[in-house]
Order: C-alpha cells, then structure tokens, then sequence
C-alpha cells in the first residue's frame, strides 16, 4: 500500500527556496505541476517563474489542446479539456526534447485563453534555461504517453485547493472568457468535475502535495542572470 505525499502548506516563497538549494548535481530541472482544474496551476507556475526570473520557463500542457477544427463532434466539444482532447504524444515529445536539452532552443506551444486555441511555437526555452516547469491537469495520469512524461520530470507536485475556492475560480474564469453566467456554472458542475474528479484519483502519485492559504499577489523577479548559449544548463537539485 503507497503512503500519501508529503503535504506542503507554507508560503510560496518556501517553494522557490525549493528550486533554488545549492550544492545539487549540475543539469535542468523539469517541475511538474498537477491538479485540478481551477486550483491554481497557472498561478503558482507564473509566481515561481516571476520569483526565479531568467532561470525559469513556464511550459503549460495546454499549449496541447486540439483545435477546435478537430473536435468533430457535439460530444467532443462539450467535453473540452478531458484527457482525450489533447496532443498527448506531441506533449510527450516536447518533454523529451527538453529533458535531453541538446537544442540550442525548443519551441513550445501557449493556450490563448480568449480564443480557446492552442498557439504553435510561442514559448522558447533556451538550452541554457536550467528551469522549466510545465503545469496541466494530467501531469499524473495512467495513460502511457503521461506515465513516459512522468518519468522525464524530476518532480511533481499537485496543487490543491478546497472545491469551493475552485469552483468558484471556475465560474468567474469562464465568464470572464465569454460565457453567460448560467453556462459557465453548468460547465463548471459538468464537464470541469467530471475532469476534476479523474485528477483527483492522481492525487497521491505525486511527489509533494502543495496547498496553498495565501493571496497569490505578483512578485518582482530577481535581476536576470547571464546564461551562455551554449553547454548544459546551471545547477539545480534532482530531487527537492
């Protein structure tokens, strides 16, 4: 029988001393940040990534989104977001291209929000980058392309947050997008917690459990750092 993860419910600024330890083996540092939608992945990816300045890359799992051209169906548009509406092997392949960071620069796609389409090529992550943290929603799935991803990335952390604050989260986000009052709920209590509920299951495969009781207000990056355009990236830790 698995034991559950350590839970980790300090402030953020904890987590980026996480990243930032000295004395670990030289290479990149791939982070994953799992959860269910709504708890704060792309929060905590950006807070992290604005704390470490010029060390860090945020490379999100929606950047893998099918287009909306390819979801042929009713059924398949009303359930947007569900493990079988993304790229999964193109993920995979992304992944492995930055663990093996022998490009001078990989380009990674974005999820523009207010269109909700997927964005090619939008994010560079140069060779010498020695963070990157990729966040999505099923970062600890069982399907075999995520378990290979799984096994690329130094550590996982599933980001929780009461189902309250998330639902909520939810609603306004997708009014904000461009949906009515009344739809955003509907979609809310379906389609995202019926995902919700298949990440959930994930919960106890990851590495550390972060909950966070804190407003996620901006922070100011550290000054950039000088990085070369060419060898391995600087030292970070394998394991936090």
């Amino acid at each position: 029988m698995s034991s559950s993860p350590p839970l980790f419910a300090g402030p953020l600024r904890e987590l980026v001393a996480r990243l930032t330890e000295p004395g670990y083996e030289r290479g990149r540092f791939l982070l994953g940040l799992a959860g269910e939608p709504g708890a704060g992945k792309s929060t905590v990816s950006a807070y992290l990534a604005a704390a470490l300045g010029a060390s860090a890359v945020v490379v999100p799992f929606d950047g893998f989104h099918l287009a909306s051209n390819l979801l042929d169906s009713d059924e398949l548009r009303e359930r947007r977001g569900a493990i079988d509406t993304f790229d999964l092997i193109g993920y995979r392949l992304l992944i492995q291209r930055l663990r093996q960071a022998d490009e001078p620069v990989v380009y990674a796609p974005a999820y523009a929000r207010q269109f909700e389409e997927p964005v090619s090529a939008a994010i560079a992550v140069p060779r010498s980058t020695p963070i990157v943290i990729t966040e999505g929603n099923y970062l600890l799935s069982d399907h075999p392309d995520l378990r290979a991803v799984r096994s690329m990335l130094d550590q996982v952390w599933y980001i929780e947050a009461d189902a309250e604050t998330r639902r909520r989260r939810l609603v306004r986000r997708h009014i904000q997008f461009g949906k009515t009052p009344a739809a955003a709920a509907a979609w809310v209590a379906g389609s995202d917690e019926t995902n919700a509920r298949a990440i959930r299951a994930t919960r106890d495969h990851a590495d550390l459990v972060v909950q966070i009781h804190e407003d996620l207000a901006p922070v100011e990056p550290e000054p950039a750092r000088e990085h070369a355009d060419e060898g391995p990236p600087g030292s970070i830790g394998k394991r936090v």
